[in-house]
């Protein structure tokens, strides 16, 4: 007599089901599934950063394209090219003239009478830049170089008569003398001065001291303009003639106030340089972050599929 087992009944051994009940395996696999969600949202929160600071480097490089910053620069020479003084005295007459060194002016033996001049000058009449109709009479004198040695320029003028309650003279200062005298039109070339440069005047009565410092500026297109910036000092002259009338006489200084020629230029802070190399790596982190969040949804899927296939397993050792 034969005897048949019912197949319901035989109860399976553990190598056939795993190593691990179902509901430990279960568990795990959540785990898993849940740090993989947690990872996912991670890395897409690092790829929202990411994008930010893609934006917020292209707008700081487009602001600072904007603005500029201005830089300025200092060289120190021995020798500046010597300046150019353009007087306009008017009635009065230029006295003297002299070079003097080391801040030394020796006191005046005859002041109100000619005296020596030995200062490079030039005369010249042209039409006011402005107004194209007025004749314009201009003494240029060539100014200090010997900055080491400090050099200055000292004249003295003399007018005899004034109908004004005050009378003073006005100069302007260019850059070159010697671009001046090689100049084939210097009629030309002082009505660009006076419409390029400033004028300032200086008083009758007074001994007034100017001195004086050289700005460079480079513009955009790489042109380079140059202006002067002065500090003047005035000292009242008392004057012991022994018969003073009703004539003035004018004494000014000019001497270079330092040394540095000072330059100045605006620069774009920004260097593509280094935002290509920031925008490269802000790519790079997108691209690795989008190419993880695949991995990981694979993976996610591929645990499913595993999951599902053991149940299945499961269900027809069962059955």
């Amino acid at each position: 007599m034969e005897v048949h087992e019912d197949s319901s009944s035989v109860i399976l051994p553990d190598g056939e089901l795993g190593t691990t009940t179902p509901s430990l395996r279960f568990s795990k696999t959540c785990l898993k599934n849940v740090f993989s969600v947690i990872l996912l949202f991670i890395y897409l929160l690092l790829m929202a950063v990411a994008v930010f600071l893609v934006y917020q480097t292209i707008s700081d490089f487009r602001e600072k394209l904007k603005h500029p910053v201005m830089s300025v620069t200092y060289k120190e020479v021995s020798l500046y090219d010597a300046p150019g003084i353009a007087f306009y005295p008017g009635k009065a007459r230029l006295l003297s003239c002299k070079h003097h060194y080391y801040d030394h002016i020796p006191p005046l033996i005859n002041p109100g009478q000619p005296g020596d001049i030995e200062c490079t000058t030039q005369r010249i009449n042209y039409t006011d830049p402005f107004t194209n109709q007025t004749m314009k009479y201009a003494l240029v004198v060539q100014g200090p170089r010997d900055v080491k040695k400090r050099e200055l320029v000292f004249l003295q003028f003399h007018l005899n008569e004034t109908d004004q309650d005050f009378s003073a003279i006005d100069y302007l200062l260019f850059s070159s003398f010697q671009e001046f005298v090689s100049s084939p039109e210097k009629a030309k070339f002082m009505k660009d001065c006076e419409s390029s440069y400033s004028s300032w005047k200086f008083s009758g009565g007074f001994r007034t001291w100017v001195k004086m410092s050289l700005v460079k500026t480079k513009e955009e297109d790489g042109s380079e303009t140059v202006e002067f910036k002065q500090e003047t000092s005035v000292v009242n002259y008392i004057d012991q003639r022994t018969k003073p009338g009703s004539d003035q006489l004018f004494f000014v200084v000019f001497e270079w106030k330092d040394p540095f020629i000072q330059t100045v230029q605006d620069i774009i802070t920004a260097n593509p340089w280094n935002m290509i190399a920031l925008l490269c790596g802000i790519f790079l982190a997108l691209f690795k972050a989008a190419d993880f969040a695949k991995l990981s949804v694979k993976w996610m899927i591929k645990i499913r599929r595993r999951h599902l296939k053991r149940t299945r397993q499961v269900t027809n050792h069962i059955s």
